[in-house]
């Protein structure tokens, strides 16, 4: 592995390596299932597929603090020399994640992968700031509710839209988040979103403050963020628009030119 994954797990307080038995995946299977509480039958990665990507070649991973596992990252080899990044959870700020996906690079380079790739909801901010701006991806193409309508307890029902993301593994990682100096097409007033008549070569797209609170307490606001967000950032991108940052206040930068 490279410093930087090395030094990242040290600062996270654990130890990363691949899991290659059954006992381990079952450990991956229960802590995804603690952290997405998903419905039965819903479960994020199947034991049947981790059993599958590991044998094959794909990267199914745990951060271990002691005997604890508090975090893993599931992923297949997929076209262009790239690995797909299907699922990685982790206990909550602890920096354990941000140690996952640097792992995940050390072991995608040393096989000579090209890239990563993985799809994030565009409402969550949070997860939009880590990999924009922590890890320096970036958004490649809208998928429009790309697995169905999700029904677990970060989901609630929501529609699945999702951005890919892509990380060029050739470049440093890590990026910039910088402070909002352009207009903005979409704007939140009062946690909810107003679509502008804004038009230029670089607009902003605002991000609900907190979606996953919002879709509990107000599933209609929830609705209403996912269209406006869909039309303002899907729309755009869909015509060759493109997203090249993130600002300090959680918008994402995108550019037309």
């Amino acid at each position: 592995m490279t410093d930087l994954a090395a030094e990242a797990a040290a600062r996270g307080g654990v130890v990363i390596r691949e899991l290659r038995e059954f006992a381990e995946w079952e450990r991956v299977y229960r802590l995804f299932d603690d952290i997405w509480h998903p419905e039965p039958g819903n479960a994020p990665v199947p034991m049947e597929l981790l059993v599958a990507f590991s044998h094959t070649g794909g990267y199914v991973a745990g951060a271990f603090e002691g005997d604890a596992l508090v975090g893993a990252s599931v992923g297949f080899l997929a076209a262009d020399r790239t690995l797909h990044s299907h699922v990685t959870g982790a206990v909550m700020g602890r920096g354990v994640g941000h140690a996952l996906k640097l792992h995940q690079r050390a072991w995608c380079r040393e096989r000579g992968l090209d890239r990563i790739t993985w799809t994030f909801d565009p409402l969550v901010r949070r997860n939009a700031h880590f990999n924009l701006v922590k890890l320096g991806a970036r958004p490649e193409a809208y998928l429009r509710s790309f697995y169905g309508v999700m029904v677990d307890a970060i989901n609630e029902g929501d529609e699945s839209d999702r951005l890919l993301a892509v990380w060029h593994l050739a470049e440093p990682p890590g990026g910039e988040a910088v402070a909002p100096a352009w207009p903005s097409a979409l704007e939140a007033v009062d946690e909810r979103p107003v679509v502008t008549a804004v038009r230029g070569p670089v607009v902003l797209v605002a991000t609900p403050r907190d979606i996953e609170t919002l879709r509990r307490e107000d599933p209609a606001a929830a609705r209403e963020w996912r269209l406006a967000v869909r039309e303002a950032l899907g729309g755009p991108l869909g015509q060759g628009a493109r997203v090249t940052g993130f600002t300090t206040d959680g918008k994402y930068i995108l550019n037309h030119r």
